[in-house]
This record gives C-alpha cells, sequence and structure tokens, in this order.
C-alpha cells in the first residue's frame, strides 16, 4: 500500500500550519500556563471542517476518511497536543459514537452542530474505580416510564465541564456483563447533569480534563444509541478507532519534537561546530527518524483498514501503542539534544515532553494494548 500523502492531504496539512502560526504557535505557552481550554479555537477549527472530518457532508462534515484524519490530528500535535488531544476526542469518541450508531433521528440532531464545533462534544466511559475494568462501572441507569434516571460519576473526560453534549455509558443489567451497559446521549442544561472537579495536569494542559456528574439525572428513552445493553460492545468499537486517533496525535508530537531538536542541532554549536556533527546527536536523530516513520506506516495501516471497515483491532492497538511510546522516547531525546535548554519553557521540547506521556496512558495504557495485541494474536 502507498502512503504517500495524496494531494487532499497535503492541503490539509498545509492549511493547519497556515492556521496554527497565527491562532495556535503564539499563545502554547500562556495556554498550558494558565490550563485554560481556548474554546474560540475549536470554534474556528470547526468552521475550516476540522471538527468533523469523518462526518459525511449531508450532517455537515467534511466527509473525508482516516487517513485524513490521521492528517489532520498528527498536523495540529505537531504544534500543540492538548489542541490535538482534544480535537481527536471530539472527532472520534462523542461525534465517532453518534455517528457509528445513532439512529436517523439522532444524527440528523446533533452531528450538524458537533461538525461545525456550534457543540463541543464529550465521551464518558471512565470512572474513578473503573479505568482499564470498565465492566464493573459503578454509574446506573434505570428504567422510570419513558426515561432513564442515570446517576453516578465518570472522571478524566476531556470537555467533561465545557461540553454542550455528552455520551454516556451506564449499567442497565448486571455488573460484568458485557450486555449490561447502555449508551445515551445527554445534553448541556439536563437537569442533574453537571461538570465537576478539573484536574491539574502534568502535560496537555489546554485540553480540558474534568468529571462528569449525574444526580438523578433524567434522559428521555429515544437519546438511548443503539439497544439497551449494546453500550460496552459499542464503546469497544468506538476505541478502535479512538486509538488511531492516540496513534495520530502521538505521530504530531514526535514529529514535532524531533522537528524542534533537528533546529537546534544544526544552531547549537559547540567545539566550534554544529552539535548535529557529533556522531551522540546524530545516532539520535537517526533513531528519532527511523521509529517515527515506522510509527507513522503502522498508524496508516491501521486506518487504511479502518477506511475498508475491515477488523482492525490489533492493527490498531499496535499503532497506538508503538506510536504512544515513540512520542515519549523521541521527546526524551530532544529534551536531551537542548541539554539544560530543554529543561526551560523557552524551548518546545519541555511542553512535548510532558504532553507524550498521555499517549501511554488515555484510551487504553500501554499494558492494555499488549494484552489486545497478544489475544488477537492468540486466536
Amino acid at each position: 500500500m502507498n502512503f504517500e500523502p495524496t494531494e487532499m492531504q497535503q492541503q490539509i496539512a498545509q492549511m493547519i500550519r497556515d492556521f496554527g502560526k497565527t491562532n495556535i504557535q503564539p499563545h502554547v505557552l500562556e495556554w498550558d500556563e494558565h490550563q485554560e481550554f481556548p474554546l474560540h479555537v475549536f470554534k474556528k477549527l470547526g468552521e475550516l471542517g476540522l471538527m468533523g472530518v469523518l462526518v459525511p457532508q449531508e450532517y455537515g462534515g467534511s466527509g473525508l476518511g482516516y487517513l485524513e484524519y490521521v492528517t489532520v490530528v498528527s498536523e495540529i500535535s505537531r504544534i500543540c497536543g492538548a489542541i490535538g488531544l482534544s480535537v481527536a476526542a471530539h472527532n472520534s469518541l462523542c461525534t465517532g459514537h453518534i455517528l457509528q450508531f445513532g439512529n436517523e433521528a439522532q444524527k440528523q440532531r446533533y452531528l450538524p452542530k458537533l461538525a461545525s464545533a456550534e457543540w463541543i462534544g464529550a465521551w464518558g466511559l471512565t470512572e474513578p474505580n473503573t479505568g482499564s475494568d470498565a465492566m464493573n462501572m459503578k454509574c446506573v441507569a434505570k428504567k422510570d416510564g419513558n426515561d432513564w434516571i442515570i446517576n453516578g460519576t465518570k472522571c478524566w473526560i476531556t470537555h467533561g465541564k465545557s461540553c454542550d453534549v455528552a455520551v454516556v455509558i451506564a449499567r442497565t443489567g448486571d455488573v460484568r456483563d458485557s450486555h449490561g451497559m447502555s449508551a445515551f446521549i445527554v445534553e448541556k442544561g439536563t437537569p442533574g447533569f453537571s461538570g465537576g472537579k478539573k484536574e491539574n495536569k502534568l502535560g496537555m494542559r489546554a485540553s480540558e480534563t474534568a468529571e462528569m456528574i449525574f444526580d438523578n439525572c433524567r434522559v428521555p428513552a429515544e437519546n438511548m444509541l443503539g439497544a439497551e445493553g449494546d453500550g460496552f460492545i459499542q464503546s469497544m468499537k468506538v476505541l478502535d478507532g479512538g486509538r488511531i486517533s492516540i496513534a495520530a496525535l502521538s505521530l504530531g508530537i514526535a514529529k514535532g519534537a524531533m522537528d524542534a531538536a533537528l533546529k537546534y542541532s544544526k544552531e547549537r554549536h559547540q567545539f566550534d561546530k554544529p552539535i548535529a556533527s557529533f556522531q551522540g546527536i546524530s545516532f539520535k536523530l537517526a533513531d528519532m527518524a527511523t521509529e517515527i516513520q515506522a510509527a507513522e506506516l503502522l498508524t496508516m495501516q491501521a486506518a487504511d483498514m479502518k477506511n475498508r471497515r475491515v477488523k482492525m483491532t490489533q492493527q490498531a492497538a499496535m499503532a497506538k501503542y508503538y506510536a504512544s511510546e515513540v512520542a515519549v522516547k523521541v521527546a526524551n531525546d530532544a529534551v536531551q539534544i537542548f541539554g539544560g535548554y530543554g529543561y526551560t519553557k523557552d524551548f518546545p521540547v519541555e511542553k512535548f515532553y510532558r504532553d507524550a506521556k498521555l499517549c501511554t496512558i488515555g484510551e487504553g495504557t500501554s499494558e492494555i494494548q499488549k494484552i489486545v495485541i497478544a489475544r488477537e494474536a492468540l486466536r
């Protein structure tokens, strides 16, 4: 398969670079320092069609595929991982879940607003005591006439406070029953639905991460996505696509860190030579380039399989696992190349270093990816 960028991908990448120079790059440090979620930027990204990349044009989206989607997320993340993370979560989780499993009425109501970024989306699976162990969730939905009443708390939710609409997975059956959970669409302003604590994070600080709290939150039955009991199965399928998102996010962070390291290593002189000419530095750059290319190929393979609608659980897990670990390693080596300067906020690699770590944790840890990869290999 030829994964050379198409003309469309090249145009998307250039559009993002041009947009980023004016609207993202000058503010990255400020947003990071103040943990500011720059909502206005996402509204502008919506105008560019980047908040509904995979949404068909009939619902107001860009109608593009996963190869273009990888380009979008990686190019934004090359500038700022936090903005890339929020774009990815909005596109692949909330919007993606409704796109994949919503009925026609749900798609008509929610997708146009999400694709334009008129509404910002969130997706709630994780709870304080159920991260990887999602089947043990305590958030419960009980039927009451034509409504469902949801009680519980979700945590580590991207846009948990600022979202206009959320897809939430709640238990409607027995604990540890894979058919005992259901998915619901909950709109901002619904009585009993509120944002909770906002997390003070190591990295990705301009991407809001917060609790979602449900206190006798009454949701109409027509807001259920798919059939009762399908929520967990749907979530696992959504996460297959989400892993491509995190792989693309990782790829962008790694490329951004390497861009900075390459530039600095050619400008910084020691012993009357640019440090790039020393083997100790050039070998680090060689490893970076090789590992980034391998991560990109794995990511593009998973994206291509997703486009073709063939099973890609293992490939998505491989891409997410490898790319996220590469992002951490490349960012670490970039800081080392910068030396003392790399440890300061005056240079970009310090932030890439902090942002990268989330990629090995979010949407399934590296250890969970290994379990998925091994399980698929042993089938």
